[in-house]
């Protein structure tokens, strides 16, 4: 088999279906819609997605891969599903759910108000936020828009990071002045 077919095996309890470059993957956590380019074309049979180029060129071979790998996000979704958790590092950092926002104290003169996405769950304990879904490019999104409202500090390590992180500490003008 050529490496340019190679096929996504649907599990057992997944419907895909296809529909005018629309493809749908439903399963047990739920449904996702992606819309396929022109140039590619899908064929589904025995359990399988097969995706095929319409052309050449590396653009087109490089959409290929790319919506294999989102066709493979998707199935993974519906049956699993994705998170992130995300930590805070910081005196007097707090989080809580107000409704459908999420409310952030991180040291500003007011808290930082963030409406959560309708196809995402967020929980929040002491130090750590939870966000949960199954469309694995909105859950990092929304995860990677938290963390962009304050980073790691290079100098403290104060901030939002992802759990796991780990952020690099630099010497500060004081360190290094008493080295010389």
């Amino acid at each position: 088999m050529k490496k340019r077919e190679r096929p996504l095996n649907i599990p057992e309890g997944v419907k895909v279906k296809v529909k005018n470059r629309l493809i749908s993957v439903e399963g047990p956590k739920g449904k996702l819609e992606r819309e396929i380019p022109l140039v590619l074309r899908d064929e589904l049979a025995n359990g399988q997605i097969l995706l095929k180029r319409q052309g050449n060129g590396p653009k087109i071979t490089a959409l290929q891969g790319l919506f294999r790998t989102l066709i493979a996000n998707m199935i993974e979704g519906v049956v699993r599903g994705y998170e992130k958790t995300l930590e805070m590092v910081g005196v007097g950092y707090r989080a809580k759910m107000e409704g459908k926002k999420l409310s952030l104290s991180l040291g500003f003169s007011h808290p930082i108000e963030i409406e959560v996405p309708e196809n995402l769950e967020v929980k929040v304990t002491k130090t750590t936020i939870l966000i949960k879904g199954i469309d694995k490019e909105l859950v990092g999104n929304f995860a990677a828009s938290i963390r962009r409202i304050q980073p790691p500090d290079a100098y403290k390590g104060k901030g939002i990071r992802y759990q796991g992180e780990y952020v690099r500490h630099k010497v500060g003008k004081t360190a290094v002045a008493t080295t010389v």
